[in-house]
């Protein structure tokens, strides 16, 4: 049990600092797409999403060549500040991140697209700044579709394994999330184990799917008429 719960923090921890990053960037790079016209925009949209499609373990491998040691990222971050992403729950949110990512992003993409630009353009006649324009009108109108990729992306970080394994490892109370404690309490025979972990894992998808699916604009719509 004390296992069990350990596991389920770690993943809590990671899949909620994932979920904040991609919160912001999702935000961000999503809002720029919608509303910005440059040439690749179409072939960066791809690349972003890329990891939706990929396996995992290749997106951890890609992870390990750029944050390893004997790489120029790792080894810059080792001499100049001391930090080594390789197995630490740090690098787990790097790898939880990257995978969740796309489920943000194209959520709050469709959802700034789909806010009615004239009323950002009313606004803009009225004075108001595009600052203004963004939190008091775009980002109100897109919160719903954007609450939904995100809690989706919560529960792809929460159910992270290839990249996280491959990025992290597996030590327990420092990098053994919930879906690589059930991994080895199954390769260890402790099935009560992992029947639990199991258990848990499924009950915290099903919530959020829950959550996702009532927030889903197009939901919205049919249960408010």
């Amino acid at each position: 049990m004390d296992a069990a719960w350990t596991a389920l923090g770690l993943s809590l921890k990671v899949a909620g600092w994932a979920t904040a990053i991609n919160l912001v960037l999702g935000i961000g790079v999503g809002y720029a797409l919608a509303r910005l016209r440059f040439a690749g925009r179409d072939l960066l949209d791809t690349l972003l999403t890329l990891p939706m499609v990929m396996p995992p373990t290749v997106l951890g491998y890609y992870l390990l060549v750029l944050m390893g040691r004997r790489s120029w990222l790792g080894a810059w971050l080792h001499e100049h500040w001391g930090i080594n992403l390789i197995f630490t729950w740090q690098g787990a949110v790097i790898a939880s991140s990257i995978v969740a990512f796309p489920l943000v992003f194209k959520p709050a993409r469709a959802a700034f697209e789909a806010v009615d630009g004239q009323l950002e353009q009313a606004a803009r006649v009225l004075g108001v700044s595009e600052a203004g324009i963004f939190f008091r009108v775009t980002l109100p109108l897109a919160w719903r579709g954007i609450l939904a990729g995100v809690l989706l992306a919560f529960a792809r970080a929460l159910g992270e394994f290839g990249a996280t394994l491959m990025v992290a490892g597996s030590i327990p109370g420092k990098t053994q999330t919930l879906s690589i404690a059930v991994y080895e309490a199954v390769q260890a025979g402790q099935d009560d184990l992992a029947n639990l972990l199991v258990l848990v894992t499924s009950v915290v998808c099903v919530v959020v799917l829950l959550l996702a699916g009532w927030l889903t604009p197009g939901r919205i719509g049919r249960i408010d008429r």
